[in-house]
């Protein structure tokens, strides 16, 4: 799908589509006015049979009015201009898409942005594209006859009053980041037995291939164990699947600047190993590499927009699966960092790769380090499936990636970090336990990681709620992708 905006008359722009608001109580936008003006005030009429009443989120769909030039009028109700919020906003914007995406119209002209969206211009143009993104997603492709594409391909978005440069630019980086999203969930829906570490590490490449910014590199097991990753490698010892270490390079800026690096958990299929776990839902593990196809999608997006920044992808990436060479619950194995574990739980294992992958991070000199995982299912039971959860070991960075989230809709809630949980890792036999008990699990599993993150400033991303939808909307959401992107975005800007 194509987004554009430009300055444009209602009533003259040539679209399959034009969308106009109408407020509650039947109050015309401004360009509704327009278009009721050269109509014979064909909408007012509308308005007072009580076809429309601008009741927020409402649709009414209008054919071959006269005196405009679009081939329909879309009216939607915005609601009582005092009581539009996020929520409302983002409801009237799915109204739209969905109204508009039932019609046979290839191309639409919203008049959105200049009034009754709830927000300024720039939020609502990032959600509407978001939106419009989301609904011609299609997660079909392995169907022996999958459904037909949106007929809808292009949006304008049009405004009585010449956009200013900043709206056109906010227009090609949300289309960009809508673009890493629709890549992260296409990674993220497919099966554990086609998504293989090898075949990420293809994806890779294939983006190092696509863009001249990116410089992608592949380390084998061999590698591994030369570098002293005992703690990545006890994971994978159970599988076929060879693993993989994946890192991919951006170059947007002076070689000198420190990069800011993305680690992905890349857990392609989770059986849980030794500690298997229940077979209701396990289908959903093939989800477990989220945090991977999120740093994906933030590196196509950053290089499509040249963003200027330099930016490291570190993907750590394998299957956990039971067999005789399988780790077991009891084993203690020496991470790259020297700090030995002792694993009592194998399905504790996404903290297990992180932590090598963290400290071989810091070869990259890094300003901060930011790792995205779908890691606890107690972050779930804490936040449901709103926020992601949020750590760091520096205050200031925490408010930098919660003031992006706020801005892209892609938010996220700080947790603690403190000191006083750390006892809850300590082990009789090694330096450190891989769980600390039930309680605060979420917790916990982020203070094992601060252990490896002490040389550098650090967050982490816990989007074992937000990553994926259960259910009869099954599926990736393409999250923290947009939060991710935001953060770059407004760290490129200082």
């Amino acid at each position: 799908m194509e987004f554009s905006i430009k300055q444009a008359s209602p009533e003259k722009l040539k679209s399959g589509c034009v969308v106009v608001g109408i407020f509650e109580g039947g109050k015309l936008s401004t360009a509704a006015q327009a278009l009721d003006k050269v109509s014979t005030q064909l909408l007012s009429d509308t308005i007072k049979r009580g076809d429309m009443t601008g009741k927020a989120a409402t649709t009414l769909l209008l054919h071959k009015v006269s005196g405009i030039a679009a081939e329909r009028v879309l009216l939607v109700g915005l609601g009582k201009a005092s009581e539009i919020n996020n929520k409302v906003s983002l409801d009237i914007l799915r109204a739209t898409f969905t109204a508009l995406n039932n019609t046979p119209a290839k191309d639409a002209a919203l008049f959105m942005t200049d009034e009754g969206a709830g927000k300024d211009a720039t939020w609502v143009l990032k959600q509407a594209i978001f939106i419009a993104a989301e609904q011609a997603f299609r997660a079909d492709d392995l169907k022996s006859k999958p459904s037909k594409p949106t007929t809808l391909k292009h949006i304008t978005f049009a405004s009585v009053d010449k956009p200013n440069a900043t709206l056109k630019n906010i227009v090609d980086q949300s289309a960009a980041i809508a673009r890493g999203m629709s890549l992260t969930k296409a990674l993220g829906n497919l099966p554990g037995n086609i998504c293989t570490p090898t075949y990420l590490a293809a994806n890779a490449l294939a983006l190092d291939k696509a863009h001249k910014s990116i410089k992608t590199t592949v380390l084998e097991e061999q590698d591994m164990q030369k570098l002293g990753m005992g703690s990545f490698l006890s994971v994978t010892r159970g599988s076929e699947q060879a693993a993989k270490l994946i890192t991919m390079e951006y170059h947007g800026a002076d070689k000198k600047q420190k990069p800011i690096v993305l680690v992905g958990k890349g857990i392609t299929f989770d059986s849980g190993g030794i500690s298997l776990k229940p077979g209701a839902e396990m289908d959903e593990m093939k989800y477990d590499m989220c945090g991977a196809a999120s740093v994906f999608g933030v590196m196509q997006a950053i290089a499509e927009m040249g963003l200027k920044l330099n930016v490291v992808g570190v993907i750590p990436t394998c299957e956990n699966m039971p067999s005789g060479r399988a780790t077991k619950p009891g084993d203690i194995v020496t991470s790259m960092s020297g700090q030995t574990i002792e694993i009592l739980n194998t399905d504790a294992e996404g903290r297990l790769i992180l932590c090598d992958a963290l400290t071989y991070s810091a070869k990259f000199n890094p300003d901060t380090v930011i790792d995205i995982a779908t890691l606890t299912g107690a972050c779930v039971i804490a936040l449901g499936h709103i926020a992601s959860g949020l750590f760091s070991n520096e205050e200031k960075l925490a408010q930098e990636l919660l003031s992006a989230g706020e801005q892209a809709h892609d938010r996220a809630w700080q947790l603690p970090l403190w000191e006083d949980y750390q006892p809850l890792l300590d082990s009789n036999f090694a330096d450190m336990q891989n769980i600390g008990g039930r309680a605060g699990g979420t917790i916990t599993a982020a203070c094992f990681l601060a252990r490896f993150t002490k040389n550098y400033r650090w967050a982490h991303l816990d989007i074992a709620g937000t990553a994926w939808k259960s259910g009869k909307e099954k599926g990736a959401t393409g999250r923290p992708v947009p939060l991710l992107t935001q953060y770059l975005i407004n760290r490129a800007s200082k």
